[in-house]
């Protein structure tokens, strides 16, 4: 049996437990493991399987992903989040549409306190949701607010995703985490001009608040932008030590995981239940992040065994002819199909193996990607019949939103979202830009 038809016979297996309703590092590490025991005996299968579990104990790095969801679930727990919102409520309550847009500035700051896009969604849902349709938003206008909002979770640092396709594609996570700086900032400012200007040709959409509900002394404003911008000084205290150099990646996050529990008891909210609550969801999502890697290593080293990607490479290079440019379009589509029925963790662990050494061999810069890679699953699992964002969305809207209204509302955000992948494509150096400056390459 040849290599390619043994990878073949893998990636379908695999697909095949996927769909039948198993765990994702379950289904990947079970098909990785059983080619590697018919591959090369007991002795290789054993071994693959320990040598990956060893790996992932030894990645210093990893500590950091409990640190961050830590840190996130502790300010969200906390209701510092709320906080967030009645300073853009104050602030931005006097434009057409201008609660939409702190929502959008709500999910920037969301996603630098928690890298977990669910998480966004949540707070969003929560929080801004009933507030906008009490003051009569369009039920189409909030709901894709809201989900575009929760896609920056991912991009803006610190993401909990970029630490895992980091770890994967073997990149520096400093400098992953700064290349999706800017295209996060860019994504966020072109969903503001949308909202901006759809209010203004339709206010009806968006309209702005009463003049009673505006009317807020500036002593309370001042206490509201100082209480809303506490995540903020957080996030200083967390990534300006680590930029200059002062401290490490680990260190850095622990950091802000000290300073975030302790923003909450400053406050005077740092309950038991918040503590227990943040503790526990922070093992159950650290937990499923170690198991996903150890099965994405154990995958990758089969198929790197097997020499798979060069029999790709050559295949869409030099038998299909194809020029870099569409294979990588091609790269980006395949993640828009997955997205169907997979997260954004689950379809990296599944094609890393792959994409990663074959954009390397394309002569692409994989940081690079790696911010193409967060913005396409976004789209993906954002993308009507079965995005992955929409039921969650479903799932946490009142009973007059309807599953066709989500559909409907979130068409234009995707528009804004291919815009700004294009731009990215189009234009890298968005993206390298301040890693480069900052490290100095």
């Amino acid at each position: 049996m040849s290599y390619e038809l043994i990878a073949i016979l893998m990636f379908s297996a695999m697909m095949a437990l996927l769909l039948s309703g198993q765990r994702v590092f379950g289904a990947i590490g079970f098909v990785a493991v059983i080619a590697a025991l018919a591959l090369w005996g007991d002795r290789g299968g054993y071994d693959l399987a320990f040598s990956q579990a060893i790996k992932v104990m030894r990645w210093y790095p990893l500590l950091t992903v409990p640190m961050f969801v830590f840190m996130g679930y502790i300010l969200s727990e906390s209701r510092i989040a709320d906080d967030l919102y009645r300073m853009f409520h104050v602030w931005m309550g006097g434009i057409s549409g201008g609660l939409a847009i702190g929502t959008i500035g709500l999910m920037v700051l969301i996603s630098a306190m928690n890298g977990l896009s669910v998480a966004g969604m949540a707070i969003g849902a929560t929080i801004a949701l009933p507030e906008l349709l009490k003051r009569n938003y369009d039920k189409l206008m909030v709901t894709g607010v809201i989900q575009a909002g929760s896609s920056l979770g991912i991009l803006v640092p610190p993401s909990v995703v970029l630490v895992l396709y980091a770890m994967i594609a073997r990149q520096p996570v400093g400098q992953l985490w700064l290349a999706g700086v800017l295209p996060g900032l860019l994504m966020a400012a072109l969903f503001i001009l949308y909202i901006a200007i759809r209010c203004r040709l339709n206010p009806a959409l968006g309209p702005t608040l009463s003049k009673e509900e505006r009317n807020v002394g500036w002593p309370e404003k001042l206490r509201l932008l100082r209480a809303g911008l506490l995540p903020v000084f957080i996030f200083a205290t967390m990534m300006v030590p680590f930029i200059n150099g002062w401290t490490s990646l680990v260190e850095s996050s622990a950091i802000g995981a000290i300073a975030a529990f302790l923003a909450a008891v400053v406050k005077g909210r740092m309950t038991w239940q918040v503590f227990e609550v943040s503790v526990r969801q922070t093992l159950g999502i650290t937990c499923m992040f170690m198991w996903i890697i150890l099965a994405a290593l154990a995958f990758g080293a089969v198929f790197d065994g097997l020499g798979a990607v060069r029999a790709i490479e050559s295949l869409f290079t030099e038998q299909l002819g194809l020029s870099p440019l569409m294979i990588l379009i091609l790269m980006q589509l395949s993640f828009i199909v997955m997205g169907t029925f997979l997260d954004d963790t689950a379809m990296l662990v599944i094609v890393a193996p792959l994409y990663v050494p074959l954009v390397g061999a394309l002569g692409y810069d994989l940081v690079w990607y790696g911010v193409l890679y967060t913005i396409t699953t976004q789209i993906a699992y954002m993308t009507p019949p079965f995005g992955y964002n929409l039921f969650l969305m479903r799932a946490m809207s009142p009973p007059e939103i309807a599953i066709g209204d989500i559909y409907r509302s979130i068409i234009p955000f995707v528009a804004v979202m291919v815009v700004a992948l294009a731009i990215i494509i189009a234009f890298p150096e968005i993206a390298l830009w301040l890693p480069h400056a900052v490290y100095g390459q």
